[in-house]
């Protein structure tokens, strides 16, 4: 793996909690995040992505993580998130991934703890359920979902457990927001993959082959491009700034899935767009460099 020799006091504290089983763009963020040796990853917690498409979509997803770090030789923990949604408001299901959560916030720990969420956010509402302090702890949740701003509407990670964003959003724990608009910023095409991931290591032919199955087989209709949404996650943890934001008061999420007034809540950051450029190209030269050593 690369070593740039960065002090241990520098290196963020990293949980990602991932749908990963769902589609094929949450293996590119588990990959680039690994590959990062500014971050210290706690855990990965495996996301459910409802039943639609699986009846154990948590246990798919953990699977597929596993799969990932094998091809990447990496040892790092994974752990099991909710198996559904939340089924009732106040009523958490605390996962082993829930109390990872809030065992990792409440250590005595001065470097920031950064929590990505790469689809629903049962997981992270378990813990505030169970350890509300996290809120005052020098946490930032980062969630990569909801509908684009200021309306909102239908998006997927939020459908998956709007019970559990809305009571995020009505806590103070801090949270920045990725919404569909700016995430899906992010596109590639199977040439792009082929030239500049797939002749990196078995990973990088996994990551490739795997998006271009995936969109001739299950996707909608057949495409030569895929988004890879859950990687603005890992580029703005590496750099705060990779892309503008504002601060808003944090709303509520309605039934359809629209944006409710937050009125007087506290303020969340939302960003407006993302740096596609420095994401891309930093996960490139980790997948070539990691190949190399």
């Amino acid at each position: 793996m690369i070593n740039f020799g960065i002090p241990e006091e520098k290196r963020v504290r990293v949980i990602i909690d991932t749908d990963a089983k769902n589609e094929v763009d949450d293996q590119f963020a588990i990959v680039q995040a690994v590959l990062s040796q500014s971050f210290d990853i706690r855990g990965i917690i495996a996301a459910h992505f409802g039943s639609e498409k699986s009846p154990h979509s948590m246990r798919d997803s953990y699977e597929e993580i596993k799969k990932v770090l094998s091809l990447l030789n990496s040892p790092l923990p994974v752990f099991e998130g909710a198996a559904q949604a939340m089924q009732k408001e106040g009523e958490p299901v605390l996962s082993e991934g829930a109390r990872l959560i809030a065992e990792e916030a409440e250590k005595e720990d001065v470097r920031p703890l950064y929590i990505a969420f790469l689809g629903p956010l049962t997981d992270m509402a378990a813990a505030l359920s169970a350890a509300p302090a996290i809120a005052r702890k020098n946490v930032t949740v980062i969630w990569i979902g909801g509908g684009a701003y200021p309306c909102g509407g239908r998006e997927y990670n939020l459908k998956n457990d709007i019970i559990a964003a809305n009571a995020v959003f009505a806590s103070n724990v801090r949270l920045w927001q990725v919404p569909r608009n700016v995430y899906r910023m992010m596109p590639v095409t199977f040439a792009e993959l082929w030239t500049r991931v797939r002749p990196y290591g078995k990973i990088g032919k996994y990551l490739a082959e795997n998006v271009v199955s995936f969109n001739n087989g299950q996707a909608s209709r057949p495409t030569e491009y895929r988004i890879l949404g859950d990687s603005p996650a890992v580029g703005i943890m590496l750099y705060n700034d990779c892309g503008e934001w504002e601060e808003v008061p944090a709303p509520a999420f309605g039934k359809n899935m629209e944006y409710v007034s937050g009125g007087n809540n506290r303020l969340i950051r939302v960003y407006k767009n993302i740096n596609s450029r420095f994401i891309l190209e930093d996960l490139y030269a980790k997948l070539k460099l990691a190949a190399e050593n």
